[in-house]
């Protein structure tokens, strides 16, 4: 049955909401880092079926909960909206069904994973997503980790940077209809000694310079994101410590062919503003559950004792102690208890919470950092919920100015 773009499940799409589009001023805010002026705002819509406070979604969950975020969203005025994946549903699957039922906001993968697909395959993936969304489409790319990338596709977790650069590298040289030969370490096209032919790709694509994002946590990993991206894919990012980023972003954009070219800074912070007093009220009434599930994740259970990327950015960030604590409680299954231990500061650091003002405030903070733009992985026990914290964050922007 053809997907009809125009209806929803529950009948014709309501007339939508104007998106409100700031004006993009350029600035420096790094050496070798240019921004925009404004915040933009963009829903993340995870990878799988939402979380909550009330426990995790599952089988019974309405597999079009994501899109219809996306739609409500759009009404809203957010830019883009960003899917991602790791073992569960892909991301090309939901951005296909998010381009046929919206207009104007941008579709983006965070992450398209680079060991799931061959870079030819993913240029033609942004290709077709590029044209069938009417240019919406931005390329978020990363290497995942060890357990995936050698758990689920089979592919060795070595040289992670050097896979990147040649990944994207044979991606952009697609796009542009080139005839793809390269000889890399780990890619070489055609194959040396077979039959194979360098091929270009046989359909003109909307655009041959589809933006490509990189997600990156580590330094060198940072720097190069500024030397190949036109954005990076942030995520457990505070304004206090995004300078330090930011000096890695710029040491790579200095070694880019286009230096002077903007970064598009991209925060991926969960959202679950309230009415409360405070941030301790609500953290001690339980309503930030979810968050702290979530960061205990992160923390804990991404990765092996020696190797994982977000427990060394929470290091980084100054909670070692607590960091090595949550990881350890997490590896032991322990995960009520490693969820317990995640510091208030760390959750308050990384994500919106609190009443609206304290919202507004952290918005605003986030952009005089050199955010440019934030993705609201917005938390609620029910679509309604996750919908309100959207139009939350969306006033509370309008209320701070940043977005302006």
């Amino acid at each position: 049955m053809a997907l009809d773009p125009s209806r929803g499940r529950g009948g014709p799409r309501r007339a939508r909401r104007a998106p409100h589009r700031p004006v993009r001023r350029w600035r420096v805010v790094g050496p070798g880092v240019a921004t925009v002026g404004a915040v933009r705002l963009g829903v993340d819509l995870g990878q799988g079926p939402q979380v909550s406070a009330a426990g995790p979604g599952g089988a019974g969950e309405d597999p079009w909960a994501r899109v219809r975020l996306a739609e409500e969203a759009e009404r809203l005025g957010y830019a883009v909206a960003w899917a991602a994946e790791a073992y569960g549903t892909d991301a090309v699957t939901v951005l296909s069904c998010v381009a046929a039922r919206t207009t104007r906001i941008g579709v983006g993968s965070a992450v398209l994973q680079i060991p799931a697909r061959s870079a030819a395959m993913t240029a033609m993936t942004a290709a077709s997503l590029d044209a069938l969304s009417g240019g919406r489409f931005h390329l978020g790319l990363g290497v995942s980790g060890p357990q995936v990338s050698e758990g689920w596709h089979g592919v060795r977790f070595d040289a992670p940077l050097r896979r990147t650069r040649e990944h994207v590298e044979v991606v952009r040289m697609a796009l542009r209809r080139e005839e793809v030969r390269y000889d890399g370490r780990h890619l070489q096209l055609p194959l040396p000694d077979g039959p194979g032919r360098a091929l270009r790709l046989s359909v003109r694509p909307l655009r041959a310079d589809v933006p490509v994002y990189l997600a990156a946590v580590g330094p060198r990993n940072l720097e190069l994101a500024g030397e190949l991206a036109d954005g990076w894919l942030g995520i457990l990012v505070t304004p206090e410590h995004l300078p330090d980023a930011l000096a890695h972003l710029g040491a790579g954009r200095r070694r880019s062919a286009r230096p002077d070219a903007p970064l598009d800074v991209v925060a991926s912070v969960a959202a679950a503003p309230s009415d409360g007093a405070s941030v301790a009220e609500d953290d001690e009434a339980g309503r930030l559950g979810a968050l702290r599930a979530r960061l205990a994740l992160y923390v804990g259970g991404m990765g092996s004792r020696e190797q994982n990327f977000y427990n060394a950015l929470a290091v980084r960030l100054g909670y070692e102690r607590e960091a090595a604590l949550v990881q350890d409680l997490y590896l032991d299954r322990r995960h009520r208890e490693a969820a317990a231990a995640v510091p208030r500061g760390l959750l308050e650091a990384t994500s919106l919470v609190g009443p609206p003002a304290a919202v507004r405030d952290r918005l605003a903070a986030y952009a005089e950092a050199g955010v440019t733009t934030l993705s609201v992985l917005p938390d609620g026990r029910d679509e309604a919920e996750r919908v309100a914290v959207l139009r939350t964050v969306a006033e509370a922007l309008d209320a701070s100015g940043a977005g302006s």
